[in-house]
């Protein structure tokens, strides 16, 4: 029997994983030629590889499809690896702002649950910050919901808390009129081979599915 973390599949074979050519087809009438990416860890794409599946994360197979589309893409990530909201705000607009995306993924506010007790007037005021800031730059959006496969034993809540800043998300993303791609009940979820070795970030297999539901998401933009 193999083991649980063994890859359920190759790349090419994946169905819930679009080629970049697939991808650039479905991204071919959107207008966006500045790419700016910004948060946390989810933003920036970190993760194990994943045997048969290319050492990518999903931002930059966003921008290996867009720039097939359009050849002067110019793109900038700012993400930092446990970065909150709130650090993030403090951290990252001026650069976003500089460079002056009309594409811009949002942080999806992970760190900001990974608390003992999480306040969360604090949470719904930080990313209603967010959002407003980043209406204001002009730019298209985009954020993640968290998978439901993002847990941590040391808090038995921590689904019901994924949960509660998913919907957080999806209220504001609506009022912001930002492109959601939805991973709290993708069946990637399911997949024994989602997780790295922190068994936090999801790996390379994982990386290509939700640069996948991005990717279509933005489409219907």
């Amino acid at each position: 029997m193999p083991p649980t973390d063994a890859p359920t599949t190759t790349e090419t074979a994946d169905p819930h994983v679009l080629d970049t050519e697939a991808a650039a087809a479905l991204l071919a009438a959107t207008p966006w030629r500045r790419f700016g990416v910004f948060g946390d860890s989810l933003s920036l794409g970190v993760g194990d590889a994943t045997p048969g599946y290319a050492d990518l994360g999903w931002p930059a197979r966003v921008e290996r499809a867009l720039r097939l589309v359009h050849t002067d893409l110019a793109y900038l990530n700012t993400a930092r690896v446990g970065a909150t909201t709130a650090e993030a705000l403090r951290e990252q607009t001026t650069r976003i702002e500089t460079f002056a995306p009309d594409l811009l993924h949002l942080n999806s506010g992970a760190n900001d649950i990974i608390r003992r007790t999480p306040d969360w007037h604090r949470i719904e005021d930080d990313l209603a910050a967010m959002y407003t800031w980043a209406a204001g730059t002009g730019a298209q959006l985009s954020v993640f919901t968290l998978g439901r496969a993002f847990s941590l034993s040391a808090y038995p809540d921590f689904t019901e808390r994924v949960a509660r800043l998913n919907d957080l998300t999806r209220t504001l993303a609506a009022a912001h009129g930002a492109v959601v791609a939805d991973c709290w009940a993708h069946p990637l979820n399911d997949r024994p081979d989602l997780l790295s070795a922190d068994r936090i970030h999801f790996a390379t297999a994982g990386q290509a599915v939700i640069a996948s539901l991005l990717v279509r998401a933005l489409a219907q933009a």
